[in-house]
């Protein structure tokens, strides 16, 4: 015998009963494929190679111009950062010491990640108005504020991998399977694995939370 459940849902401007037998999975057809266009709006990567990278062009000279207007409230005129934003320039060589700056010539090991982070998140709170010349003109100007690039270069899709990263050979791929692996505990404790948790110390008895009127100075 055949045992019918009838399904009821109801969601914003969707409202539909249909029957199913109770041995299959309940099909609710709710929403629809995904168009091409749509997809493209999210299939946006970008490769060290270049694979991936929008049509356009831009050069430094087009890129300051464009940097002054759109970042340098944030950033700085020449990428040292305003405020509290982050630093785009400078940094080189202070990675392996106790106060590492992380630019775009410091740290980043790709330009096509640079390009790919200002094409997706930037200028912040109006990311993606960038156009594609904008875009790459931007990018170059921040590769030749880290003396990556000289005064002349235009960044496209056919240079993009030409451009060599100070930090290129600062990455490499999760290796711990086997570079740690003798450090690992072949049986490591998953339950009742400490009798009791004692509390050592509190944040207000060793003052690290501010009180109101100190928070409320550092807010002003």
């Amino acid at each position: 015998m055949t045992v019918l459940l009838t399904l009821a849902f109801t969601l914003p401007g969707f409202t539909q009963a249909r029957q199913e037998d109770a041995g299959a999975p309940a099909r609710l057809d709710i929403g629809r494929v995904a168009t091409a266009e749509e997809i493209a709006g999210w299939d946006i990567d970008i490769r060290p190679d270049g694979q991936g990278a929008p049509p356009g062009r831009g050069s430094v000279k087009d890129g300051e111009e464009i940097y002054v207007a759109k970042c340098a409230a944030c950033h700085g005129e020449f990428g040292e950062s305003a405020g509290r934003w982050p630093q785009l320039a400078g940094g080189t060589g202070s990675l392996a010491s106790h106060d590492p700056v992380k630019t775009v010539g410091s740290y980043f090991g790709s330009a096509s990640t640079v390009l790919d982070y200002v094409r997706r998140a930037m200028p912040f709170g109006d990311a993606q108005s960038l156009s594609n010349d904008e875009l790459y003109a931007v990018v170059a100007y921040l590769l030749n504020l880290n003396d990556i690039v000289d005064d002349k270069f235009v960044l496209s899709k056919e240079t993009l991998a030409q451009v060599k990263m100070p930090n290129a050979g600062g990455f490499f791929e999760d290796d711990r399977e086997t570079a740690e692996k003798a450090f690992w505990n072949p049986s490591p404790c998953m339950t009742n694995c400490k009798p009791e948790a004692t509390v050592t110390g509190r944040a207000r008895v060793i003052d690290v939370t501010p009180d109101d009127k100190s928070a409320r100075s550092a807010v002003e």
